[in-house]
């Protein structure tokens, strides 16, 4: 794989001299990533993609930029330079998570979850994976979670033949009866896509957060994403709770928040998940 010429450019720029090596690197299902070593610049991740949105990396890098000024949040990489299609990145060394890995990473969320913003959304909006994510600010989060989320996954999958009548009718009746199903939270700062695969460690073990759809938000929604694919270890929502108190019954309401994670899934990979959401939506309906 070689690098692509906008990326070129910017790395001859930065003065960072000959590219010495170039090697594919794994694990991401919508963008090429490729570690990059010049010779005199520090090794960088490289990620591209031009087939997606031209913005989407800019968005990235915004997320990145916001997760990173709460005070004692999670380790996120920082960002060298980005344009329409790529992004250049700080590379992460990984090491083996640390003695209390899973304590750590519940206290930084935690601290991530505890600035707050007056309105739901963000600045601008960006993507969840590579669906485009409405960020616009709204005061009630009831509505926020109904006009910016389900909402418009529900209507794009059903304009693609994804889902019937009835679950959109389903959707709709979700988003009616919200003020009764989730009581009233903050709007929290939060990652937006934390899966295990966002989530790596640095060269001290730590835990470091990466491909943000950052906005504000609940924050029971979050650990609703961290809980959907599993990978996160039972520790990490006992030591969370400990630093953050959670409203009673907000396990039960972890399937109502995926619904949205679950559309975004039959979206961008098919029916295979849903079944799945169809089942969280009866339990809401």
């Amino acid at each position: 794989m070689t690098l692509p010429p906008a990326v070129a450019e910017f790395v001859q720029t930065q003065g960072w001299g000959a590219v010495r090596g170039l090697s594919a690197l794994g694990g991401g299902c919508i963008n090429h990533a490729l570690r990059l070593e010049t010779q005199h610049g520090p090794p960088v991740l490289v990620k591209f993609n031009y087939n997606t949105p031209s913005d989407l990396f800019r968005c990235e890098a915004e997320g990145l930029a916001a997760l990173r000024t709460a005070t004692g949040g999670p380790r996120v990489p920082h960002v060298l330079g980005v344009g329409s299609g790529w992004i250049v990145l700080e590379f992460i060394h990984s090491a083996p998570a640390r003695e209390g890995f899973s304590a750590l990473l519940a206290e930084q969320l935690a601290a991530l979850h505890q600035k707050t913003a007056a309105a739901f959304g963000f600045d601008s909006d960006n993507y969840i994976g590579s669906t485009p994510q409405c960020n616009r600010p709204t005061a009630d989060g009831y509505q926020f979670f109904a006009d910016c989320r389900l909402l418009p996954l529900g209507r794009q999958a059903a304009d693609r033949g994804l889902i019937g009548a009835d679950d959109m009718q389903g959707i709709e009746s979700v988003c009616r009866r919200l003020p009764g199903l989730v009581p009233s939270q903050p709007a929290s700062l939060i990652h937006g896509d934390l899966w295990a695969g966002n989530l790596i460690t640095g060269p001290q073990g730590e835990p470091v957060l990466i491909d943000p759809a950052a906005h504000y938000g609940w924050a029971e929604a979050e650990l609703g994403m961290m809980h959907l694919l599993g990978g996160f270890e039972a520790q990490v929502f006992e030591e969370y709770a400990a630093r953050r108190a959670l409203l009673p019954g907000w396990r039960d309401r972890l399937d109502l928040y995926n619904l949205y994670h679950l559309l975004n899934h039959v979206l961008l990979f098919g029916e295979g998940y849903l079944g799945q959401f169809r089942r969280a939506l009866s339990r809401y309906r």
